[in-house]
């Protein structure tokens, strides 16, 4: 039997590989962002399943239970709900504008509260259903440079624990947090940036697929925290178990493999209004490797066919 999922930030990376593993299972779907452009694309990439697209800006008061009562209105009720929604800021902290520091907590932090209140509140209405909430590798470690990021999702890592302390007695409604280290992604590029140079995933880079993957199987199989990542471990251990090796050590790693060496000026990026241009399921931080292949096989089956020629 399909679910009804609402997928939050459904417009690019992590939300829109999740829009399409949904979609492939035959889930019905209500996809929000705030860019009406992009979320008709990704749209028209779910095939086969009926899609409602809502408008969204997570932070404007009303607009979450806009978007429940329209999942609501059209499918009858909720069975899951998925927040990728998110922003991210560089720079300095004592540099970065105060308005664009409070923006980015208002938006991951704030906001994923927010969505856990009104689907929660549906939830408990029936006494089943999953809330999947996306984290970070960054609630547990620190990066310098990126202060609001990391304080939202440190944030969010005490908050959704709390939450599922008090769900112990509703066993049929799940909080699932999914902790994806670096993704390929476009919200690097997408960011506010005042430092000066555009920032990037530090190597290894997974793709939004694998953490889509995560969190389509947090509705199979509900775990309360689930991290997405080769080095994620290796790194909360040296975090705290080597923490002075560790602060030694973040500064320079970050400058060399967290940060390009494209020079920009300062902007806010994507943190007040979407940039609908730059969104898309991946960042280009990845090889394509349908790309690839088409690349190696091409002149493969050339000099293949030349030969069979030159031997028929």
């Amino acid at each position: 039997m399909s679910r009804v999922v609402v997928i939050a930030g459904a417009s690019s990376g992590i939300g829109r590989a999740t829009a399409r593993a949904f979609a492939d299972r035959g889930d019905r779907l209500v996809l929000a962002a705030r860019a009406p452009e992009t979320l008709a694309e990704v749209r028209a990439e779910c095939t086969d399943v009926e899609v409602l697209t809502v408008t969204t800006d997570v932070t404007e008061a009303g607009a979450l239970d806009a978007l429940a009562d329209a999942a609501v209105d059209r499918f009858g009720g909720i069975d899951v709900w998925v927040h990728t929604a998110a922003v991210m800021a560089y720079g300095r902290f004592d540099e970065l504008p105060e308005r664009v520091f409070d923006q980015v907590v208002r938006t991951d932090l704030l906001a994923a509260a927010g969505a856990a209140r009104v689907a929660l509140r549906h939830f408990r209405a029936t006494g089943t259903g999953t809330l999947i909430l996306t984290g970070s590798v960054l609630g547990h470690i620190t990066a310098p440079y990126m202060s609001p990021y990391v304080a939202s999702k440190w944030g969010l890592q005490g908050f959704a624990r709390a939450v599922q302390q008090e769900l112990r007695d509703t066993p049929g409604v799940r909080l699932c947090l999914v902790n994806p280290g670096s993704v390929d992604t476009p919200v690097y590029e997408q960011a506010a940036n005042y430092l000066g140079r555009i920032g990037r995933p530090p190597p290894p880079v997974a793709g939004p697929q694998r953490v889509a993957r995560a969190i389509v199987d947090c509705v199979d199989r509900p775990r309360r925290e689930v991290s997405v990542g080769r080095l994620n471990v290796v790194m909360r251990v040296g975090f705290t178990v080597l923490p002075g090796v560790y602060d030694v050590l973040v500064g320079p790693l970050m400058r060399l493999a967290g940060l390009s060496g494209r020079p920009v000026a300062a902007h806010d990026g994507s943190v007040f209004a979407p940039n609908p241009s730059g969104e898309a399921l991946r960042g280009g931080h990845l090889p394509d490797l349908r790309q690839l292949t088409r690349t190696v096989t091409g002149p493969v089956g050339a000099v293949g066919a030349a030969l069979r020629r030159r031997l028929g």
